[in-house]
Formats: structure tokens, C-alpha cells, sequence
């Protein structure tokens, strides 16, 4: 056998609706990359036994190790299991230490077990129950006439636990591979994939050259444009001594402008960080973007002690009773910078952004993605403005993030 391939397989008509995005494939995509395993396949298939039987098959004909996500919830349209047991020509069988662990999981949260959740002990005869059970669906490994099928839940936070556990470090154990495969991310924002690209030419074609480490662009909305370094070495040490050396080559080119972390930290992060170790506490007036800076900066734990709140300004008449904004236009520089300033007086913070926009689509079309933005930094206030072509979402997003780039870049430059 040469190189080993890994397929993975979407299960759900949810995905082939469009109610649901497949994130799963995705992810599982990019960790088997990071990996060093090949895959060249990605199949998504609904709740139907026969065509899931039919997807199953065909993946098992043409790959070593099939990756199969999701349908093995507790009800009746959870099919994954029983047409595992149906391609393995075998039945399912109950597993009383799986009946045991999801009733302890139920009992745990005070709640009495339905009934309908013992399908999920059920396993395919000859089948292995994965270690790793974050939930109440067990994952599966199966070997079928010398390929490997793995079956996950469809629930992302439990998938990555179980992939990461235990079916890559199987996979890798499989294909032969000992080299230590690591990436290091860092964030940008300032500059397009393009631009980044341009920047970075130069770098890209040595590395390509001489080896040693892999550069990819990774445009993430409002985390960022992400530049990941990948690296394959043979000892934890050698691996990282490249990553660092190439990230500080990678730092020399792009410089601290356009780079806001080093090690994957989010923008808000950084911001909280640098506010810290200068001592100074942080207020918000939002308008277009209605709470979500709030909602990014009080996800990071700990935030409490630089962040005294936001206050979402949404209507004049908001702008004006409770941060003072004058009889102005509510999307213009005059707006935007008498809300930082009503900020930082009446969340008595010590800095302060602000933003006001039109993220549309029920205004005139000249004015849909005009945003203005603003930060206060000991007293003085700076405004920009930008007007996005996007949808309302992203021009929410990418307001996020540029807002408080911009108070970044502000700190980074404060005596």
C-alpha cells in the first residue's frame, strides 16, 4: 500500500438544505492536512440508509480510512450506526457500559434518561467504542475487509474532542508517520490575502526552495486574515525552532502594523492585555454593530478588570440623552467621536470606541456599509471612516475588528 488516504463523510439532510453549514468536513480537512495525512474526497449525504449505505461503500472502495460525522444521535433519523452494522454484514448489539455512562451523563445534570437514548448503546458487532465520549454519542471505529471507518457525532465541539483524542493519533500510527507535524499562527489585519501574498513573495518562493516550513493565508473574517506556518521535523525541538525562526522572519516583513498576535491569540485578547499592563480600563458606544464589540471582549476570561461595559446607542435619541451626541448627522465624524467622548465620561473609562454606521439593506444605496469609527486615548479622540461592500453581517464583522485594531495600534504607540 502506498501513501495512506482518509475520505470524510457528512451525514444529514440539514447540510444538504443549507440549514446547517458543514463546519465538520472542514475542520476534519484542515487537522488531517496539519497531519500529513492525504484525503482527497469529502462527501456530504442525507438521512437515507440506502444512500448512506451507497456513500459508505464507495469511500471504503477508494480510501484506507473513512471519517464518518454524524447520525448517531437517539432518534429515529440517527441511521449512521445501523448502516455500519449493515455494510459490516453484522448486527448492533447493546453495550452495557455505554447504557451505563449515559445514564450517569443524565443523572449528572438531574434529569431523568429517555428512553430513546439507549439507541445510542448500541454498536455495531465487532465494532470498537472510541475512548473519548465528551457527549452522550460514543464514537466508532470499525474495520471493514482491512480499511478503517471511524464514525463521530455531528456536534463540533464533541467531534474535534474525539478526532483530536483519539483518531488522529490512530490515523498517524497507521500510515507510518513520526515526523512531528506543528503550525503557528499569527493574526494580521490591514491588509488583503493579496496584499499579504505580495508582501510575502519573496519568503514564499525561498521557503519553496530550500523546505523547512509551508506558509498558507487563511482569511477568517472578524478573527482576522491568519498567515500559518507549518513545520515537519523530526524532534518537538527542531520544530520549534523553525517555527520561531520563520516567524520572526515572517514579523521583520510584515511588522507589528499589520501583525496583532504571535500566537493565535483574538484581537480582543490583545486589546485587554495591552490595556492591563498600562493600567487603564475600557468603554464601548456602539450603534451599528449593537453589542457585539461588548460580546467579543467579555468572552475573554477575566476582561472584568479593564472592561466597565457598553453602552449600545441604537437610535438618536439614545445617542444623544445618554452619551451627549449633539444634533448631528448619526453616521458622520461629529457623531462618532461625541460617543467615544460619552464613553470614556460615563463608563468613566480610561479609553473608549466607538461606532456608528449604516449596515442596511433599507437605506438609500449610496449610504449601505458607510461606516465611522473612533477611539479615545488620554483625552484625545481619532476618527476614520470606510464604507464596506458587504453584507450587513460582515460589515458588522469587519467593523469589529478594525475598530479595535485601530485602538491597538493606539495603545502600541502610547508613552
Amino acid at each position: 500500500m502506498g501513501r495512506l488516504s482518509c475520505e470524510v463523510v457528512a451525514v444529514g439532510t440539514e447540510l444538504l438544505l443549507g440549514q446547517i453549514v458543514d463546519t465538520n468536513s472542514s475542520w476534519i480537512g484542515e487537522q488531517l492536512a496539519l497531519a500529513g495525512i492525504d484525503s482527497y474526497y469529502q462527501t456530504k449525504v442525507g438521512d437515507n440508509p440506502t444512500r448512506i449505505k451507497k456513500v459508505l461503500e464507495q469511500a471504503l472502495n477508494r480510501s484506507d480510512v473513512v471519517i464518518v460525522c454524524g447520525g448517531l444521535g437517539p432518534t429515529q433519523d440517527d441511521l449512521t450506526r445501523d448502516v455500519i452494522a449493515e455494510v459490516m454484514g453484522v448486527d448492533l448489539v447493546t453495550d452495557d457500559d455505554l447504557v451505563e455512562r449515559i445514564s450517569a451523563i443524565f443523572g449528572g445534570r438531574n434529569r431523568p434518561m429517555p428512553s430513546n437514548n439507549l439507541r445510542q448503546a448500541q454498536v455495531p458487532r465487532g465494532a470498537e467504542v472510541l475512548s473519548t465520549m465528551p457527549g452522550t454519542a460514543p464514537g466508532l471505529k470499525a474495520v471493514i475487509q482491512g480499511k478503517t471507518l471511524y464514525a463521530v457525532p455531528g456536534v463540533p465541539w464533541e467531534m474535534k474532542q474525539m478526532v483530536n483524542e483519539d483518531i488522529l493519533p490512530d490515523v498517524r500510527k497507521q500510515a507510518g508517520i513520526t515526523a512531528i507535524i506543528q503550525s503557528k499562527t499569527i493574526r494580521t489585519w490591514g491588509e488583503s490575502e493579496s496584499g499579504l501574498a505580495e508582501r510575502l513573495a519573496g519568503e514564499i518562493e525561498r521557503l519553496d526552495r530550500e523546505g523547512g516550513a509551508t506558509i498558507a493565508f487563511l482569511a477568517s473574517g472578524i478573527e482576522g486574515l491568519k498567515v500559518r506556518i507549518t513545520v515537519k521535523g523530526d524532534s518537538e525541538s527542531e520544530v520549534a525552532s523553525i517555527l520561531d525562526t520563520e516567524a520572526a522572519v515572517i514579523a521583520s516583513i510584515l511588522g507589528d502594523e499589520l501583525i496583532f498576535s504571535y500566537d493565535d491569540q483574538t484581537l480582543e485578547e490583545v486589546i485587554l492585555d495591552l490595556c492591563r499592563k498600562q493600567g487603564l480600563t475600557l468603554g464601548l458606544a456602539e450603534s451599528l454593530t449593537g453589542g457585539l464589540i461588548g460580546s467579543r471582549i467579555t468572552s475573554i476570561p477575566g476582561s472584568s478588570d479593564v472592561f466597565n461595559g457598553s453602552i449600545v446607542a441604537y437610535s438618536g435619541r439614545s445617542k444623544k440623552n445618554i452619551l451627549g451626541v449633539p444634533e448631528v448627522p448619526t453616521v458622520s465624524k461629529e457623531a462618532v467621536e461625541a460617543m467615544a467622548e460619552g464613553a470614556c465620561r460615563v463608563l468613566n473609562s480610561d479609553v473608549s470606541v466607538a461606532v456608528t454606521g449604516e449596515a442596511g439593506p433599507n437605506s438609500l444605496e449610496e449610504e449601505v456599509g458607510r461606516v465611522w469609527m473612533a477611539t479615545s486615548v488620554g483625552g484625545v479622540v481619532e476618527s476614520s471612516s470606510v464604507k464596506w461592500p458587504f453584507d450587513r453581517e460582515r460589515i458588522r464583522q469587519f467593523t469589529t475588528i478594525t475598530v479595535l485594531n485601530a485602538l491597538r495600534l493606539r495603545l502600541l504607540r502610547a508613552p
